[in-house]
């Protein structure tokens, strides 16, 4: 990992944890000899383990990513070797979940979209009949019940006279029924929202899966909320139908991301931007070398860690 994530996610006390753990060494992974590397801490800024790099740690036995997504973390011939990877996408599913929900409790009230128009004088008095407004008998879409999708579903369960539905073809009915929501195909679930909050993966199969035909299925009045990847949401099919004002978005990743400065998108009111914020930040990032060291731990006692990533979940997984 870079030196300013592994200062970020190791303070004093995790610090001392790691050296009670096991010999360890912070290394230039392009420089110096590696050979004796056991287990492999990786984080955002790591290079993707390729042969030529798997050549210079012969010992090498598991990798384990204090960060979320592997995906350019790992390869073919990482999985060739049988090299066990751990990941800490359950708790970097913490803080986007706790975003998600905050976020959908704000656009009931269409906060995002008056904040972005300090300038225009609105009274209470001539919102306060709007059907956009209010959280009392609203359905929610949740699209992938991922580790952040299923917390989501439970977060909203808090709220009063909330109906949450649940798109994804890869979970049981019981499943999500166990979770407070309704399974349902997207096509079928689309014009029932009033939210519509993407937790999808980022995979050659969903680019693109909400385009022009399924934003026109959502109902007028509808906001799309995106903390998962830019790369699922058809960005010039949303500029229309926002640019129409019929439907409000607020989008933390965005395709590009993020998008360059003269994007339509950022000139429009009732469109939210925020900078890829909904993920680990801070003192948030500590909960990622707790996650990281339970999975050393576990490895060098002769335990189970707790996320291990097989190749079978990338074809499924961000």
């Amino acid at each position: 990992m870079s030196p300013e994530v592994f200062d970020l996610l190791f303070d004093d006390a995790r610090l001392e944890r790691l050296r009670s753990l096991a010999s360890s060494s912070r290394l230039a992974i392009d420089d110096g000899d590696i050979s004796d590397t056991e287990i492999l801490l990786t984080s955002w800024g790591a290079p993707r383990l390729d042969a030529a790099l798997l050549d210079r740690m012969p010992r090498l036995r598991a990798v384990v990513h204090a960060a979320g997504s592997v995906q350019q973390l790992v390869s073919d011939d990482l999985w060739l070797r049988d090299i066990v990877v751990t990941s800490a996408a359950d708790a970097n599913a913490v803080p986007v979940a706790e975003y998600t929900f905050a976020t959908i409790i704000l656009s009931f009230k269409r906060a995002f979209v008056h904040m972005r128009s300090p300038s225009t004088v609105v009274e209470w008095r001539d919102l306060v009949g709007s059907a956009r407004y209010g959280s009392v008998g609203r359905t929610v879409g949740v699209v992938g019940f991922s580790r952040i999708g299923r917390r989501v579903v439970r977060m909203l369960g808090q709220l009063d006279d909330i109906r949450v539905l649940v798109a994804d073809p890869f979970v049981s009915p019981e499943a999500v029924t166990a979770a407070g929501a309704e399974l349902m195909p997207l096509d079928e679930m689309l014009g029932q929202v009033d939210v519509l909050s993407l937790h999808a993966p980022a995979l050659p199969e969903t680019r693109n899966m909400i385009g022009a035909a399924e934003l026109a299925a959502l109902r007028d009045g509808a906001t799309i909320i995106n903390t998962a990847r830019g790369w699922i949401l058809d960005h010039e099919a949303l500029l229309a139908e926002c640019a129409s004002g019929r439907l409000d978005a607020v989008l933390d990743v965005t395709e590009p991301d993020p998008l360059p400065t003269d994007a339509a998108l950022r000139k429009l009111p009732n469109v939210a931007l925020t900078p890829h914020i909904a993920g680990s930040m801070g003192t948030e990032a500590r909960r990622l070398a707790d996650s990281a060291l339970d999975d050393v731990e576990a490895l060098l006692h002769g335990g189970v860690p707790s996320q291990v990533i097989t190749r079978l979940d990338m074809e499924l997984s961000a």
